[in-house]
């Protein structure tokens, strides 16, 4: 019978990301923060820092939150130097790459599912309540949008109507927690589910336009209902 640590052993390596896996999921996030800067006509310095920003910006934020010694980014010696690569391809071939506008929806959709799943995974080995993993896994995968709004001086994409971003993460780190929780189902059959329906909503939503549901004054509505009814049976009438 394993002991608790070689249970928690055996979990973490379940749970572990293949390092191509997530050094691919870094290089497309930032090569989206690259092109953005890029289009908004940014020096070399801006491409970096947005690129920073897309590929390891909400990795930075979910590590700061667990707490759990100094950010991967920081520690990691792959991280950094994939990310000044992609950011140097991206500032010479930004044209040629914005022509694959919709390869690149699709990569991005792939890429917040890894990062919902990472960050979801990585709070349950810390032993986070479901909530918490919820929150973790959605942070980490649209953390580095979020940090690009900002230097960009513009409201966060997240915040406004529009394609499922952050929408289709909350979901996708929910349906992680039911599965890999209530569920029991192993964790690698648990990520590649959650990859795939976080990737599936986002692309769906750019090529359906579908938008994320804004507040809405249910009182009012009901009352706008009530009124209208009376005049289209007087109508009829």
């Amino acid at each position: 019978m394993m002991t608790p640590v070689e249970m928690l052993a055996a979990t973490a390596e379940a749970l572990r990301v293949p390092s191509a896996v997530d050094l691919a999921a870094i290089v497309i996030g930032a090569l989206t923060g690259g092109l953005l800067a890029a289009r908004e006509g940014f020096a070399v310095s801006g491409v970096l820092l947005l690129a920073v920003s897309g590929g390891l910006g909400g990795g930075l934020i979910r590590d700061v939150l667990l707490a759990d010694g100094p950010p991967v980014a920081m520690t990691n010696p792959a991280y950094l130097p994939t990310v000044a690569v992609t950011a140097t391809v991206t500032f010479y071939f930004s044209g040629w790459l914005s022509r694959l506008t919709g390869l690149l929806v699709v990569l991005d959709a792939i890429t917040l599912g890894f990062f919902t799943v990472i960050g979801a995974q990585k709070a349950q080995l810390a032993g986070l309540p479901s909530a918490s993993v919820v929150f973790i896994g959605t942070v980490t995968a649209v953390g580095g949008a979020v940090i690009r709004d900002v230097l960009l001086a513009q409201r966060a994409d997240i915040v406004q109507p529009g394609p499922y971003n952050a929408v289709a993460a909350l979901l996708g780190a929910t349906a992680l927690t039911l599965l890999a929780g209530p569920a029991g189902l192993p964790p690698l059959p648990v990520a590649t589910i959650v990859i795939v329906l976080v990737a599936a909503l986002r692309v769906l939503s750019v090529w359906r336009g579908w938008e994320a549901p804004v507040a809405l004054d249910l009182p009012e509505r009901a009352r706008s209902r009530l009124v209208a009814r009376p005049r289209r049976r007087r109508r009829r009438r």
